[in-house]
């Protein structure tokens, strides 16, 4: 088999190890750099060259191009949408909460609240923070 054909197998082979690891990006440079080696390969050049183009490609999509896509993957939270925005905001409380119910006045938007240790209790017009989203009930902290 050629040369060529052996690169872009292993750059298939990490394609596949990249959608495996969960996106940490380090396999898809690899396979990058596999993918013009096999273009090297398959245009005659040597061995050598071969890995030279896989080496010098890998090295700057790892130490150039990686940092920068994973600054774009991150979500800020000034970014995010719908249930996401609200974790971290203020509430002020409208009805007593408590381990069974209460009632959180978030942005303008009146949620269902639970304290968010289960037993703590927040008296009316408190100011607490919102640390998750259970379905439509907000759990809450000081």
């Amino acid at each position: 088999m050629d040369p060529w054909v052996w690169w872009v197998v292993a750059a298939a082979v990490l394609g596949v190890f990249e959608v495996v690891s969960g996106g940490t990006l380090v396999f898809l440079m690899l396979a990058a750099g596999a993918l013009v080696a096999g273009v090297v390969s398959g245009l005659g050049g040597g061995s050598l060259l071969a890995v030279g183009a896989f080496a010098a490609v890998s090295a700057v999509s790892l130490l150039g191009v990686r940092p920068l896509a994973r600054r774009h993957r991150q979500v800020l939270p000034r970014d995010r949408m719908g249930i996401a925005a609200l974790i971290g905001t203020d509430a002020i409380v409208e009805a007593e909460v408590g381990p069974d119910c209460g009632l959180v006045k978030i942005g303008g938007e009146v949620w269902t609240a639970r304290p968010y240790d289960g037993d703590s209790v927040y008296p009316i017009g408190e100011r607490v923070s919102v640390l998750k989203i259970a379905g439509a009930t907000a759990l809450v902290a000081q």
